[in-house]
């Protein structure tokens, strides 16, 4: 506070007050008056000095305010609203802040930039783009609308978001690795162990073109998709994706993945831990190649005629508690078959069989045996629906069912089933095969001396990158994709990469206790309303605030705060380079 004297050159008059300076929710030096004094020459009958006195009195009024932890807000209750102001602001993306500034993308970005003739700032862009996608994800329109939603200034138009994009995937690749680099320096990260699966995303678009491909959906939807491989660490952080045309199969992903990893990660012996989708001939001696080794589960009813008659004979299992059962055995001949290139005079690509050592291991378990029956009852109502009812199937056939019926007979072009002289029946011999599989599930391994119940426990831990694409696909909402070109599609990836990364970690600093949606749902509802002045009122505090403020050192629960105390608390936040490890 301070005296203000304002004279009336008209009149003659100095009048004195007063007044506060302020800068109003857009950053605009505004004044308010506290006090009003008088007109300075009747002031004079009273004061030897009125200058140098009420001078002191504004000071002293100053040092009281600032030392006093209330303050009095007028409110004129005929105030409107300036058009095109925000009137209220996220606040908790302050945690993302922290995290992001620790893990130096900032500084990262700014160097990247310093090549480029940019006349935006890309860091800015990141920084709108990834708080956006965690709090409220949409395409990046939506999410530059979002920008007044932070107090954050981001001065930047729309084309520029877009040009970004292009300038972010000539270097995901290295901010991927500086990425792991950091994380390997802050928390101890082994790559010992890496979890790998690949999902695909779905765009609007009926075109198909060089990296939107028809492929099998794994939401079986009939529009173009890309694949994307994950490659993931045992504490379920993100260490490197990569996205491959939607008509790659999923076992011709992991080679370019690991062979990244392997180039430029400076990674000693890698075991990698996926599902049957990936395990194939050539993906298992590329890992021995390497030196690595590979832990993939594998289907026991495509499986051979000899590995089935092992896993389902009795001998040899014992009881692990009273969950499941279990046997393994080592095979020093295993048959694998793998790809090979053909003479120069011959087109194509061959086949060859090899043999490799491995162990195998089978377990049983009679809560999957009635997973397994309840979902094929599902299957064969359908099938008998389909029996009974072929014309409403046309175009919508559902292939798992028609697997069980006998004498079907389909268009592949259109789906519809075709009348035929022979009569539509179950096919219950092929239903009491996959019976007898059924509760059965089976790994093969290069690990022949770790205990079974080790490399079953490592393969369990496989769920978390499912979980993992479960986040990116409902709270991070990475599909639909809307953008085209490849260069922005990778850039979105990135982003949806960095944005599951930063919410895995700040879950692992809360010790686990709350999920990434439940993280960012209370995020969302950490913000605040500008009341007055410079005063920002909040209204929402749980036990996840109270945890982020003992593990963050956050401030969330407070009523009030002035514009200053957010503003340097997010400065704090960009300036962090302390962290907790796990």
């Amino acid at each position: 506070m301070y005296l203000r004297q304002m004279t009336d050159k008209r009149r003659g008059r100095t009048y004195l007050s007063i007044a506060h300076n302020y800068k109003d929710q857009n950053g605009k030096p505004k004044v308010k008056t506290i006090k009003t004094l008088g007109r300075l020459d009747e002031l004079a009958q009273q004061f030897d000095d009125p200058i140098a006195h009420f001078t002191a009195m504004a000071k002293a009024m100053e040092t009281e305010r600032q030392q006093s932890n209330t303050a009095t807000i007028t409110l004129d209750m005929n105030e409107q609203i300036v058009q095109g102001s925000a009137l209220r602001k996220n606040y908790g993306c302050i945690v993302y802040s922290r995290i992001y500034h620790e893990l130096q993308i900032d500084r990262f970005l700014d160097n990247a930039r310093r090549h480029e003739k940019h006349k935006f700032n890309t860091e800015a862009m990141m920084r709108l783009l990834l708080y956006s996608r965690l709090l409220w994800p949409s395409s990046k329109r939506g999410s530059f609308n979002n920008k007044e939603q932070f107090f954050d200034k981001f001065d930047f138009d729309l084309p520029d978001v877009y040009s970004a994009l292009t300038h972010y995937d000539k270097i995901s690749d290295k901010l991927q690795l500086h990425l792991h680099e950091k994380i390997v320096e802050q928390y101890s990260r082994n790559t010992d162990l890496v979890y790998y699966d690949v999902t695909n995303y779905y765009f609007h678009a009926e075109k198909q073109d060089e990296l939107r491909r028809n492929g099998c959906s794994k939401e079986c939807r009939k529009k173009p998709i890309v694949q994307m491989g994950l490659l993931m660490d045992r504490e379920s952080l993100p260490i490197m994706c990569k996205i491959f045309p939607g008509n790659t199969h999923d076992s011709q992903t992991l080679m370019p993945m690991l062979a990244g990893v392997k180039k430029r990660y400076d990674t000693k012996r890698i075991i990698a831990v996926a599902d049957k989708g990936v395990n194939s001939g050539d993906n298992i001696a590329f890992n021995t190649a390497l030196g690595d080794g590979y832990i993939y589960s594998k289907s026991v009813r495509g499986a051979s005629a000899d590995f089935k008659s092992w896993v389902i004979d009795s001998a040899g299992y014992r009881n692990i508690g009273t969950e499941y059962k279990l046997k393994s055995k080592i095979v020093p001949d295993a048959k694998i078959s793998i790809s090979v290139i053909k003479p120069h005079n011959k087109t194509g690509a061959g086949k060859k069989t090899i043999k490799v050592e491995q162990k195998w291991i089978a377990f049983y378990s009679d809560k999957y045996a009635k997973r397994a029956k309840h979902k094929r009852e599902e299957v064969l109502a359908k099938a008998t629906d389909m029996i009974n009812n072929p014309g409403k199937y046309k175009g919508v056939l559902d292939y798992g069912a028609a697997g069980y019926i006998k004498n079907l007979k389909v268009d592949k072009e259109t789906g519809e089933i075709l009348e035929t002289a022979d009569v539509l029946t179950l096919d219950m011999e092929k239903v009491a095969e996959a019976e007898k599989y059924d509760g059965y599930y089976a790994i093969v391994t290069s690990e022949l001396d770790d205990p079974d119940e080790h490399i079953v426990n490592m393969y369990r831990g496989l769920w978390r990158i499912e979980e993992s694409f479960k986040i990116t696909k409902s709270v991070l909402s990475t599909q639909p994709i809307y953008l085209q070109t490849k260069e922005h599609i990778n850039a979105h990836m990135l982003i949806c990469f960095i944005a599951l990364l930063i919410g895995r970690i700040i879950e692992k600093r809360l010790g686990g206790k709350y999920t990434i949606q439940k993280i960012t749902e209370t995020l969302q509802k950490v913000d605040c309303s500008n009341v007055s002045q410079n005063i920002w009122t909040f209204n929402h505090a749980n036990a996840v605030t109270e945890d982020m403020n003992s593990v963050f050192g956050t401030d969330f629960g407070r009523k009030q705060m002035t514009l200053k105390e957010i503003k340097c608390n997010l400065s704090q936040s960009k300036k962090s380079s302390a962290y907790l490890p796990f």
